[in-house]
């Protein structure tokens, strides 16, 4: 488990930094299949979080995911579900909003939250199948 979290995690960093890179140039990330969702979401009012595109929350989460997957122990194992957690619930989150508020879906957004997802059921996992382990 702890390589599958690895391999999600460094790939959700680079998910989310391609889209904190599209934001911070004034842009938004290209839609790979075409048409203007990725625009109108990260033109939202949602986008943002205190003043700071929430990709850059997605960063600083998939980090963490990535040193809770290559550190062992229940410590790492706690850290990297609570975090895998907090990102799933926000994900949920954020795609209810794509889909009921700001009537658009971001692609890149969507790999986000399915990368997030599949980090939360590899960390439960994790920590139910080798809690009191060194794995």
């Amino acid at each position: 488990m702890r390589g599958v979290a690895t391999f999600l995690a460094t790939f959700g960093i680079g998910v989310a930094t391609y889209i904190a890179i599209a934001d911070s140039g004034g842009g938004s990330p290209v839609c790979v299949a075409g048409g203007h969702g990725c625009q109108t979401v990260a033109e939202s009012s949602y986008s943002h979080l205190l003043g700071v595109n929430i990709a850059i929350f997605g960063i600083g989460g998939y980090v963490i995911l990535l040193g809770a997957a290559l550190l062992r122990g229940d410590a790492a194992r706690m850290v990297g579900f609570a975090v895998a957690l907090v990102g799933f619930g926000y994900s949920l989150y954020l795609t209810y909003l794509e889909l009921f508020t700001i009537d658009a879906i971001c692609q890149w957004c969507v790999a986000s939250a399915i990368l997030m997802t599949l980090l939360f059921a590899a960390n439960t996992t994790r920590m139910l199948a080798y809690v009191g382990t060194e794995r």
